[in-house]
């Protein structure tokens, strides 16, 4: 997990992303998208497939599929 203490203006989204099986998955992912311009917070849930984005504005949702795919998994598409 990645943070950082200033989300007073944050936009939060919640995407679906099919394959994640353990902690190591679940790092992998978070860390491709915390990579990404604005990312302030990224929680990534092996168990239900649900990753958490904090960020300062929208994603673009094209650049938070190439980060998952990056870390070789599948975004599914918004949950």
């Amino acid at each position: 997990m990645t943070t950082n203490s200033d989300t007073s203006a944050a936009v939060t989204a919640v995407y679906q992303v099919t394959g994640m099986s353990c902690g190591h998955c679940e790092g992998a992912v978070s860390g491709e998208i915390a990579e990404l311009p604005g990312v302030a917070s990224v929680k990534a849930e092996a168990a239900s497939g649900r990753v958490t984005v904090v960020s300062a504005a929208p994603l673009d949702d094209d650049a938070v599929r190439a980060a998952v795919d990056e870390a070789g998994f599948t975004l599914a598409g918004r949950a």
